[in-house]
């Protein structure tokens, strides 16, 4: 009695060490998804890997631990690439070793950790390393100019008429923007008619360009120089300048030489030089077209986008065979065999002779007949096979996943035996091994709005049996494919095939006729029931690691210029440019005129008196009026044909109504004849 009551208590102790051992697990299960849902992935992978480890062989547990051991490690990684980037090197180290304390299998955060390292030891020695004196190529090299830039243009809206030399026409917009200008001496001015309303100095130079066939080029800060637009002054004229372009996001020397191609035939780019090791691009090139070149590699280079697919392969099988009944004899065996008194008639020794033909009789024959069996017989086999493995994936990149074994199968020519010693059939026979088990390929292709396609290739197969050919056992694999492309979206679930297997044989032995009665057969015969159930199914879930980022400024469309060159365009100011109040000149006009509403251009009110020249003329910058002043050049209504007129309406500045005026409102180079109609009126000097 005692030992059972020990044995018992025994039992209860273990049973309840069971149960409470399952509580904990679950317990620490629902811990992680209240933590998972509150994006708290540290506190969710501690709970699921606590809940892993007192039941390692649950698949839910499992499953939910790998899937948040992978978040927690990404969130770490990004969250140390934002420290990197603002500077805190250490802190960003810490948080990559976290990440690679959680997973293991995270190779990203082991080499961004050695690469943070790298740069905290690199700052370190340069702040170490006293001042070396500097080689003067190197200091030539850091003294080199960049490209020539024109200074900036005012955006002051100007309208300009009248019909004169090009020349002439450059020199007044040049000296209306207070730039010098120089023409090629082999460039042959027309003569030409211009009208322009309400556009800026930039956008005059350029319409002028346009209607003379002509370009112009900055030589410096504060000039510019005229030529005729022509393939060879463009190279003659044009400046050219050099950059190093670093891809960051380059992986083979073709998508390297892709880049490059895309710049030959877009930017007209001819002079590129590849250096694969370092992922850069050395080109040579007008200024404009490194600038283009800077913005088209800019929207080109960018990471690719990554995804992880898990993958749940389910397969179940079940195996039930039921052999009932008796399986009774069906056949019997007459042996004759010589009589033990049979010496009377002639026979001796044992055996049969002619003469004991004549004296058979029962005693001469023996009849053998098997025995019967009765059979009572049930199988059931269940057999479940679960694997969840991931794959992360970059765009179009093929990711291959293979889990089993590998079966050697013979191919080529077998050798036969030679001779009486005998050569082994392997010497002439060559052997592949063929990949048995789950064998998956997956090529993602990762679109915007969060979707994914997948062309996937999915194989579970196994060795079903042998066969001999040729002398040698071959294995007989068994094998399930599918070939697949389906587009899903983000954590989308998709079950890719449900292969199911379903056979059901059944056979019935025995005596004939016998074994139709219902009940009784089973005494007469032998009935064998066999059923295999065999389903497979594949479980595909995306999930987006980076997408492809395409912002407006990639989306936007760009300004090359016209023709074959390549010239960049400049942002219109009259788009974000302010209300335009009514100038001083504008206000004084009378409040009962009818357009009193519409803009005010070039009124001037009558002055009392004409006023006089001034000894000496201010420069041109200075008469450039404000960004919302109009300045406006007319031919004068009553010049003579040989004296080239025009009327600019005086800057936004206080002037002076006596008769003894101080300053000449005309540009420089002008002088003022007078004042019609309220407009005043400058002629060439």
């Amino acid at each position: 009695m005692k030992r059972a009551r020990i044995f018992a208590a025994l039992i209860l102790l273990v049973s309840f060490s069971v149960a409470a051992h399952a509580d904990q697990a679950s317990s620490a299960f629902k811990k992680g998804v209240q933590a998972e849902s509150k994006n708290d992935y540290d506190e969710a992978f501690q709970d699921y890997s606590q809940a892993h480890s007192l039941k390692p062989k649950d698949a839910k547990y499992f499953t939910a631990f790998t899937r948040m051991r992978f978040y927690a490690a990404v969130q770490h990684v990004s969250k140390a690439q934002a420290l990197r980037d603002g500077g805190k090197l250490q802190e960003a180290v810490a948080e990559f070793q976290r990440a690679a304390e959680i997973d293991p299998t995270n190779f990203a955060a082991k080499t961004e950790a050695h690469r943070t390292e790298e740069i905290i030891k690199k700052q370190a020695r340069a702040s170490e390393e006293t001042a070396k004196k500097e080689l003067p190529l190197d200091k030539m090299a850091q003294e080199a100019a960049g490209p020539v830039e024109l200074q900036q243009l005012s955006n002051t809206l100007i309208s300009l008429r009248l019909t004169e030399n090009a020349t002439m026409v450059y020199k007044t917009i040049a000296h209306l923007a207070g730039i010098n200008v120089l023409f090629d001496q082999d460039y042959k001015p027309p003569k030409i008619t211009v009208e322009l309303n309400d556009v800026t100095l930039r956008e005059a130079l350029n319409t002028v360009a346009l209607q003379t066939k002509t370009f112009w080029t900055p030589v410096s800060s504060n000039t510019i120089l005229i030529a005729a637009d022509t393939t060879a002054k463009r190279k003659d004229m044009e400046n050219s300048v050099m950059k190093t372009f670093y891809l960051k996001n380059v992986s083979t020397p073709g998508e390297l030489q892709e880049a490059a191609a895309t710049l030959k035939s877009i930017l007209d780019l001819n002079r590129i030089q590849l250096v694969p090791n370092q992922n850069a691009l050395i080109l040579r090139g007008t200024t404009d077209q490194m600038v283009l070149a800077q913005k088209l590699l800019t929207d080109l280079d960018k990471p690719k986008p990554e995804v992880v697919i898990e993958i749940a392969v389910l397969q179940v099988s079940r195996s039930r065979i039921r052999n009932l009944g008796v399986n009774p004899p069906t056949s019997a065996n007459i042996v004759m065999v010589p009589g033990t008194t049979g010496a009377s008639s002639g026979g001796s020794g044992g055996s049969f002779t002619l003469n004991s033909l004549g004296a058979l009789n029962a005693t001469n024959f023996q009849v053998n007949i098997p025995g019967a069996s009765v059979t009572y017989l049930m199988s059931d086999s269940d057999t479940k096979l679960i694997q969840n493995p991931q794959i992360r994936a970059l765009d179009n990149e093929k990711a291959t996943l293979k889990i089993g074994d590998r079966v050697p199968v013979a191919t080529g020519s077998f050798g036969s035996a030679a001779g009486g010693g005998g050569v082994s059939a392997l010497v002439n026979t060559q052997f592949q091994y063929l990949d048995v088990g789950v064998n998956i390929d997956i090529t993602p292709h990762i679109h915007s709005e969060h979707e994914v396609t997948l062309k996937m290739s999915l194989e579970v197969s196994s060795v079903s049996g042998t066969q001999n050919i040729g002398g040698i056992s071959q294995p007989i694999i068994g094998q399930r494919r599918i070939e697949h492309e389906t587009r899903l979206r983000d954590g989308e679930v998709n079950l890719v095939g449900g292969i199911l297997e379903d056979t059901e044989t059944t056979s019935l032995s025995g005596y004939p006729w016998l074994t139709k009665i219902p009940i009784l057969k089973y005494l007469f015969g032998q009935e064998d029931k066999q059923r295999q159930e065999n389903e497979i199914v594949f479980a595909i879930t995306p999930h987006i690691v980076r997408a492809q980022e395409v912002t407006d400024d990639n989306l936007r469309l760009v300004d090359l210029g016209r023709g074959t060159s390549v010239t960049v365009g400049h942002t219109d100011p009259r788009r974000n440019a302010p209300a335009r109040t009514p100038n001083t000149m504008e206000q004084t006009a009378s409040p009962n005129s009818p357009n009193r509403n519409a803009p005010q251009k070039a009124v001037t009110p009558p002055p009392a008196a004409p006023p006089k020249p001034e000894p000496s003329r201010t420069p041109a910058p200075a008469q450039i009026p404000s960004a919302v002043t109009t300045t406006t050049l007319v031919r004068p209504v009553k010049a003579t044909p040989d004296e080239q007129k025009l009327s600019l309406q005086p800057p936004e500045r206080a002037k002076p109504r006596s008769t003894e005026a101080t300053a000449d409102p005309c540009p420089y180079g002008m002088h003022s004849i007078g004042t019609q109609y309220g407009v005043l009126n400058c002629a060439f000097d």
